[in-house]
């Protein structure tokens, strides 16, 4: 299968190592509830899962259903989330979003794209965030990691995200695509890369068509002593 152009059935071998290798995989954000992962993705927007779970810790506690947040109100709401990057508009959005929930949903979080679309800081990514994590449903959530590795290992070529995520519901198996979301993100999150890909410690390094892939340490050392080491360009990174 080495050296074949990308397929199902090499499709099939990725996605059954990487389940293999990580057999339950989900957010690393933490919550409890449905409304907590609302919140936590709205705040996740250009910022770490590390840094938005050290701030819902602060956050939750006080309030974590839209109620709670409406009782403690914008400036409330924003000294628990100030650590976090543009939490002024984050902190606007949610309060929005909360007050829509309670109008219009009876508090709940609604399961339909439409009405998650219909929130104040939710786009198509978080809704697919929603769907996938709290509701089951095979979506996928295209960030900066999964578009980075779909276009890399050519598994789902794409110029945009969201015909990244149309190819990559289109081409992923069905036995993998509940899960597909999480095992990409972590993928690239943690082994490839953007800067420089782990691929000597990667698993699915001889299936990935990248062409340009990071040596192992010794054939880095022997090809620049050879003097012929080039430079790798990446336009996906």
């Amino acid at each position: 299968m080495l050296g074949a152009a990308m397929n199902r059935a090499k499709r099939t071998e990725i996605f059954s190592r990487l389940r293999d290798a990580n057999p339950n995989p989900t957010t690393e954000l933490r919550y409890s509830s449905t409304f907590e992962l609302l919140v936590a993705v709205i705040l996740s927007a250009q910022a770490t899962d590390k840094g938005v779970n050290k701030a819902t810790a602060r956050l939750f506690p006080a309030a974590n259903t839209p109620q709670a947040i409406l009782a403690l109100g914008e400036e409330g709401l924003k000294a628990h989330i100030r650590t976090i990057g543009l939490f002024n508009s984050k902190a606007k959005n949610i309060m929005a979003a909360c007050r829509i929930l309670v109008d219009a949903h009876g508090g709940e979080v609604p399961r339909e794209r439409a009405a998650l679309e219909a929130l104040p800081g939710v786009g198509r990514k978080t809704a697919n965030v929603i769907l996938n994590t709290a509701f089951g449903e095979p979506a996928m959530a295209v960030d900066t990691h999964i578009f980075r590795v779909a276009n890399r290992t050519r598994l789902a070529v794409g110029k945009t995200p969201l015909a990244v995520e149309q190819r990559l519901l289109r081409l992923v198996p069905k036995a993998f695509l509940q899960d597909a979301h999480h095992w990409l993100i972590l993928h690239g999150r943690y082994v490839c890369t953007a800067r420089k890909p782990r691929c000597p410690e990667c698993i699915i390094a001889d299936l990935c068509e990248h062409k340009h892939k990071t040596p192992a340490p010794n054939a880095a050392a022997e090809t620049a002593a050879r003097g012929d080491e080039k430079p790798a360009r990446d336009a996906t990174s």
